[in-house]
């Protein structure tokens, strides 16, 4: 992750690895005209480069197809801050619970919310605001399929959402986090258009598959310390066998141990203002 935090301004720059995309595609094109014969060659360079891009777009965490969050600046690592974020709400029965204890804990946290479910939650989206926490964007969907959109449908889904989100609780979004992490070589256009920044996670739980609160815990803890962006869930949560959500049992002991470790919990709007 870069230390640069600003949003981009300007027209936007491709990353390095569109750039050697496009380079490859161009020689591949120019190989074809001059030596028909090399064909293979030419399709097999594209084909890989294809591949390179897919890889990329696969990996949450990568910083190839633009910048990307993983961790907060250094400016709020090296004064033991970390940022707790939640996807996928407002959910009606969880949000509500998640609040109250984040206020028994005096934490706050971001919540990157689908913009559908703060048009049909408006008054949960503004009371994660009232109790001081920030809401990002996460989509307007949630779509599947958001990481195969086009350059259009891919910008449409985010700026949607931006306005969805702006006008229900009366600020708009400056951080965005893709479905499920996924993306393509379109996503940092979009982004750039609205000036959002792209923020991923340094570690999850995978609170909504795993459905024991122990192994969910484990992984975020592990190795736990200033900087750290972590990942959990108040939308889509998994269910343990007495239907009670996971996070709200992993989510007392996750505070306790951030304390315990000496951490302290801020919004990733707060960290961005530490940078220099």
């Amino acid at each position: 992750m870069s230390d640069s935090l600003d949003p981009m301004q300007g027209p936007w720059k491709p990353p390095t690895l569109v750039k050697l995309s496009l380079a490859v595609h161009a020689a591949a094109l120019g190989a074809l005209a001059s030596r028909p014969s090399q064909w293979p060659l030419a399709v097999g360079a594209v084909a890989a480069n294809h591949a390179v891009l897919a890889a990329s777009g696969l990996w949450p965490r990568s910083s190839l197809l633009g910048p990307n969050w993983t961790r907060l600046p250094t400016a709020a690592a090296a004064t033991g801050k970390i940022a707790m974020t939640l996807d996928d709400g407002p959910d009606p029965e969880i949000t509500p619970q998640v609040l109250d204890l984040l206020d028994a804990h005096r934490c706050v946290a971001t919540f990157f919310c689908i913009g559908d479910r703060v048009a049909a939650q408006p008054a949960l989206a503004r009371e994660i605001v009232r109790r001081g926490h920030c809401v990002e964007n996460h989509s307007r969907r949630h779509s599947h399929y958001f990481s195969l959109m086009g350059p259009r449908a891919m910008a449409a889904e985010i700026s949607s959402a931006q306005r969805m989100i702006g006008s229900t609780v009366g600020t708009e979004p400056r951080f965005f986090r893709a479905p499920a992490g996924l993306r393509n070589p379109f996503l940092d256009w979009a982004l750039s258009r609205q000036g959002l920044t792209l923020a991923s996670w340094t570690r999850r739980g995978f609170d909504t598959v795993t459905k024991n609160p122990a192994t969910v815990l484990a992984r975020l803890t592990k190795g736990l310390r200033g900087g750290d962006i972590l990942l959990l869930h108040d939308g889509h949560a998994a269910r343990m066998a007495d239907g009670s959500p996971v996070v709200m049992q992993v989510l007392p002991a996750l505070l306790q141990a951030v304390r315990t470790a000496g951490l302290t919990p801020i919004t990733l709007r707060a960290a961005k203002s530490l940078a220099p």
